[in-house]
């Protein structure tokens, strides 16, 4: 559920609470206030009929006199006065109050929640003609409810104005705050990639600024820690790589000097002994012996040689040393068919993008063999320039294999290898894979 969200949920729920606490305030204030105000309208109603009465009480009324003064009377607000005989019936009503509009009265369900019980007054009278009537005074808070009711109407649309205002004012405010939060979480995502040079600009806001510059702080820590990493990293790869070409130069210069010198002496001496005495095919099946022996340590330690450390990558450069690898691999796995594309301007490369760039190829070529049982594979190593003012080597490596799942990848130490070689120079490595559908390896390393 996102922050928003809950914000206004939690808004709306504290509205609707406000609305009806509000509302029934509102209502048992209106109840009381049409309470005190129709019984105070009756109470004076009856009152003044008393003492009008009691002022002609000695002599009787003639209609003429007191029906005009029932209907000035009847102007009071909230009152319904009405003339009954002894048996019931209604015979004469005053003149009504004025009617509210069915357009302006407020609805039933607001009626009965504030209407309550009301005053009703009777008073005996004694008609010009001695007829006795009884004088009827009965509450009619219709007026006073229509106005409570449009006082209410008011209130409450103040209040939904007042609420929609904070809706707008959280969610402006809101606005700003989650572009705050897009920008740092984008930023995260670009630093996850290991981008540590990836900063988060000044905030509006003192809690995300802060926030900001701590991500910038341990962006700038991590930045450093990486940089002293892949500084080490190339060191140990350099000192790897000078001790496999110093034991490779040694074993080409010591046990491959005496291996030689070995097999001379064995074939001399099998010469020397052609025709001499009853041991001579002894002698030569040792000296054969020996001469087999010294032809397959020999490439024994060219084998060991080539891996240690091609002594043709310094001799020939690049190009040559991987037309040789493949050669190497193609000889060894007959039914892989290998492609290289190449230029010539690889040969020119630093020392140290050579040799991990040719440890990249020889990794990926021991994975084709081992794992992909594939039929063909194809390795392009072009020189290009994304942009004018620089150039950087593009490896590609593919193959028609199996192929592995994307989770995988991750957890293959060859393929960790290779990305820490390829990191180590500053470049990025992509490997695509589906299952079934081979492997994509692309390397990029920029170039000064």
């Amino acid at each position: 559920m996102s922050l928003r969200y809950q914000i206004n949920l939690r808004i709306l729920i504290s509205s609707l609470f406000i609305l009806l606490l509000g509302g029934s305030i509102t209502i048992w204030q209106a109840r009381n206030a049409i309470d005190k105000e129709v019984d105070s309208s009756i109470n004076l109603a009856v009152q003044l009929i008393r003492f009008g009465f009691s002022q002609t009480s000695q002599t009787a009324f003639n209609e003429a006199d007191w029906l005009p003064q029932f209907n000035t009377l009847n102007q009071t607000r909230h009152l319904r006065i009405q003339l009954k005989t002894p048996s019931g019936e209604i015979i004469s009503i005053a003149h009504k109050n004025q009617q509210t509009n069915n357009d302006e009265k407020p609805p039933q369900w607001f009626v009965g929640l504030v209407e309550g019980q009301h005053l009703q007054a009777e008073h005996p009278v004694t008609t010009f003609g001695g007829k006795q009537l009884t004088l009827i005074i009965q509450s009619n808070p219709l007026d006073e409810i229509t106005e409570v009711w449009e006082e209410s109407i008011g209130f409450f649309g103040s209040l939904l104005l007042l609420i929609l205002f904070t809706f707008l004012a959280v969610n402006v405010a809101f606005n700003k705050a989650l572009k705050s939060i897009a920008v740092i979480v984008n930023a995260l995502k670009v630093i996850e990639t290991g981008e540590y040079s990836q900063k988060l600009p000044d905030f509006s806001i003192q809690e995300y600024d802060n926030i900001a510059k701590a991500i910038n702080h341990m962006t700038h820590e991590l930045n450093a820690s990486q940089q002293e990493n892949r500084s080490l990293t190339q060191h140990t790869l350099e000192i790897q790589e000078d001790e496999r070409q110093r034991l490779s130069q040694e074993l080409h210069d010591e046990l491959g000097q005496s291996l030689t010198a070995i097999k001379v002496m064995a074939v001399t001496a099998g010469r020397s002994q052609t025709g001499v005495g009853g041991g001579r095919d002894e002698i030569k099946h040792a000296t054969d012996s020996i001469i087999s022996i010294c032809d397959h340590l020999m490439t024994v330690v060219r084998s060991m040689m080539h891996q240690l450390h091609p002594l043709v990558l310094t001799e020939l450069g690049l190009k040559a040393t991987m037309e040789d690898l493949l050669h190497h691999w193609s000889v060894r796995n007959p039914e892989l068919k290998l492609l290289l594309d190449c230029p010539d301007e690889v040969d020119h490369l630093e020392k140290k993008i050579s040799i991990q760039v040719f440890r990249v190829v020889q990794e990926c070529l021991t994975n084709i063999v081992r794992h992909a049982q594939a039929r063909q594979a194809t390795i392009i190593l072009e020189i290009v320039t994304p942009s004018i003012a620089a150039k950087a080597l593009r490896l590609r490596v593919m193959d028609d294999g199996q192929g592995c799942a994307a989770d995988r990848i991750k957890t293959g130490f060859g393929l960790l290898g290779m990305r820490e070689r390829i990191n180590s120079l500053g470049g990025e490595l992509t490997i695509q894979s589906q299952p079934q559908q081979g492997m994509n390896i692309i390397a990029s390393i920029p170039l000064k």
